[in-house]
């Protein structure tokens, strides 16, 4: 029986990526209740292929016991699109097929878009406001258009 393939969910943060995979699941079934890979094999390995402009890097195995689990991939260059798949396998079971890939871009500030989306508030914010004192204005709601006194002349 082949593993696979992953779900994978990619996001960006600072200089890095954060993959979040969901362990395939399983047809294996126990007193009718469908059993997960964490409850077959105890402990499954996964491996993370990067595809970047310069091509793929295998990353080092690693082993989980969760069925759904995050792993950041650091040290990556800032505003440089990163792709991720990855492959799971079972000490008992090398038969695997690799997650589609996943594409994302590096930040190179954290959390830009969140600055992104404050500063177009702020600024329809005060267009608003600007809005809003021209048409009082014109309305004659503020300075009244009295003649001023001699003194401020």
């Amino acid at each position: 029986a082949f593993l696979g393939p992953p779900e994978v969910n990619i996001s960006s943060c600072l200089n890095c990526i954060s993959v979040t995979i969901k362990l395939p699941t399983s047809h294996a079934r126990k007193n009718e209740k469908l059993q997960s890979l964490i409850d077959i094999y105890k402990e499954l390995d996964y491996g993370i292929t990067l595809k970047t402009l310069d091509g793929e890097h295998k990353r080092p195995r690693e082993k989980t016991t969760e069925e759904i689990f995050t792993t950041v991939i650091e040290e990556l260059y800032p505003n440089r699109n990163y792709c991720v798949s990855v492959m799971v396998t079972a000490s008992l079971n090398k038969h695997s097929i690799p997650s589609a890939w996943k594409c994302v871009t590096a930040d190179s500030v954290a959390q830009q878009d969140y600055h992104t989306v404050g500063i177009a508030g702020a600024i329809c914010f005060s267009l608003m406001v600007a809005g809003a004192l021209k048409c009082m204005h014109a309305g004659g709601y503020i300075l009244q258009k009295k003649s001023l006194p001699r003194t401020l002349v």
